[in-house]
Parts: structure tokens; sequence; C-alpha cells
């Protein structure tokens, strides 16, 4: 199993968080793991991984959430 990129955004509001993902998704990495803890960000991950046709997995952590692309 490839390692992740881990994208910490915790303390950044949207759309901060599904910019810095765009900007990893245009690089190519992929698995990415992206921690979140403002609320709109799991929406806007989702929509931005569903038009670039690749799965998204929520996991739970401490101090907000983390989502597995890819």
């Amino acid at each position: 199993m490839i390692e992740p990129t881990r994208i910490d955004t915790r303390g950044l509001r949207c759309p901060w968080p599904a910019l810095r993902l765009a900007r990893a998704l245009r690089s190519g990495l992929l698995p990415v793991e992206i921690l979140a803890d403002d609320p709109a960000a799991e929406r806007e991950i989702r929509a931005l991984a569903a038009a670039r046709g690749t799965g998204v997995e929520a996991l739970e952590i401490d101090g907000g959430s983390a989502f597995r692309i890819g």
C-alpha cells in the first residue's frame, strides 16, 4: 500500500482546504490524506474529488476530520 501524502489544513477555512487538495491532485499526488476542521470542508473536498473521478474515505481524528482521496 502506498503511503498517502498528508495535507494538514486544520485552522484554515474554506476554500483553502479544497484549494490545497486541488494543488496536490494537479501535481499527481495520490493517495492524499487531508486533515480539516472547517465543517464546510467535507462538502468541498467531496465535490472536488467527484469532479476528478476519485473516491473519498472519511476518517475520524482528534481535532477535526481526515479524508483519504484516491
